[in-house]
């Protein structure tokens, strides 16, 4: 049976380069409530989807209340449990609130920092094959290598979400 609902296409917004936060020439994807959560397991539910799709080095948590973004590793957020106002692309972004069920995408560069989240909110955090995770701050000299490393960051070998065939293979390429 599969955890996913019918025909999950993301939504896509590229972020542009604001001179702190490098974001990527590569779309931000947004499934909206396209998981079918478990009730009584529903970080496993999203730990095996992204597992099942190659995704691995998954952890546990919320998104940092900090602005932070990842310069050599492109990064999935899979929300388990309850919701969040959740600013990405910097602070020149967009404010997207995410719940139970939303999986966002972003790739390497692309800037997030939680705004607000209900006290029960948690994220399923995961990143490709081979992927080195670091936090970068904002900050001129962190931008500049960024803009470095980040088009060194290979393409992953699968959407998180809907596997070899999904979204992601035909918008990041």
């Amino acid at each position: 049976m599969s955890v996913l609902r019918d025909k999950a296409e993301p939504l896509a917004i590229v972020f542009e380069d604001d001179g702190l936060v490098p974001n990527n020439i590569l779309p931000f994807l947004v499934y909206q409530d396209a998981v079918k959560l478990d009730p009584k397991r529903p970080e496993e539910t999203i730990e095996n989807l992204f597992e099942q799709n190659g995704w691995g080095g998954t952890w546990r948590n919320g998104v940092y209340d900090y602005l932070h973004y990842h310069s050599t590793v492109h990064e999935v957020l899979g929300v388990a449990r309850g919701s969040a106002r959740v600013r990405f692309g910097g602070d020149h972004g967009q404010e997207l609130q995410i719940k139970a069920g939303d999986v966002a995408i972003l790739p390497a560069g692309t800037g997030h920092q939680c705004i607000k989240a209900s006290n029960d909110f948690c994220v399923i955090g995961a990143y490709p094959p081979g992927s080195k995770m670091e936090i970068t701050r904002v900050t001129p000299e962190n931008h500049a290598k960024a803009l470095k490393t980040i088009p060194q960051v290979a393409l992953p070998p699968a959407d998180p979400v809907t596997g070899k065939d999904g979204a992601l293979m035909r918008l990041w390429r």
